[in-house]
C-alpha cells in the first residue's frame, strides 16, 4: 500500500520546492504540482489553479494507475510520462521516483520540447531528494509492490471522484 502520510523535512522542502521554482522559471509553465499515487499533493508552485485541487490530484493518480494498467496489457512495466493537449492548455505529467508523480500545467507560452526538456532536469534533481526522504523514513526497507500499490479503497474512492464531477 502506498503511504498517504508524508513527512518533510526542512532541508528536503525547500530542496523540492527550488527545483519545482527552476521548472516553472525555465519552462515557462504555469503550475507545477508534486503528489504521490494515491493523490496526495505535496507540494505545489506557480499560479493559483481556478479549479478543486484535491479532485485535481485525485484524476491524476488514477490517470497514471490507468495507463500504467494499459502499459502492462501491451508487454510495456509502465509509461514513465504522459501528456495532454487541449486547444489552449495542457499538462504533462512523469514518474519521479516510485509512487511519486510530477504534474506540469502550461498554456501556448511554451512548448512542448521545452516542458519536456526541463521536466527531465526537474525529475532527477527531485528524484534524489525523495530517495533520500525514502531513506530518512525508512520507505525503501517496506515491501512494495508495483500491483499491490493501490487496494480497492483507493479505487471506490476515485471511481465516486469520477462519479460525483460527470453527475447531473
Amino acid at each position: 500500500m502506498v503511504r498517504a502520510n508524508w513527512k518533510v523535512f526542512e532541508k528536503d522542502y525547500w530542496a523540492i520546492n527550488t527545483a519545482l521554482e527552476e521548472l516553472i522559471d525555465n519552462s515557462n509553465a504555469k503550475s507545477v504540482l508534486l503528489l504521490d499515487k494515491t493523490g496526495q499533493l505535496i507540494s505545489n508552485v506557480g499560479q493559483d489553479v481556478r479549479f478543486d485541487i484535491h479532485t485535481f490530484t485525485s484524476l491524476c493518480a488514477a490517470d497514471f494507475e490507468a495507463n500504467a494498467r494499459l502499459a502492462n496489457l501491451i508487454g510495456e512495466k509502465d509509461f514513465s510520462t504522459l501528456y495532454h493537449q487541449g486547444s489552449d492548455e495542457s499538462m504533462y505529467l512523469s514518474k519521479v521516483e516510485k509512487d511519486i508523480i510530477l504534474v506540469v500545467l502550461f498554456d501556448r507560452r511554451t512548448t512542448l520540447g521545452l516542458v519536456r526538456l526541463r521536466t527531465r532536469k526537474a525529475v532527477e534533481e527531485l528524484a534524489v531528494v525523495i530517495r533520500r526522504l525514502y531513506e530518512k523514513l525508512q520507505y525503501e526497507n517496506e515491501d512494495y509492490s508495483e500491483e499491490s500499490s493501490f487496494d480497492e479503497e483507493f479505487h471506490a474512492e476515485a471511481e465516486f471522484e469520477i462519479d460525483s464531477l460527470f453527475s447531473d
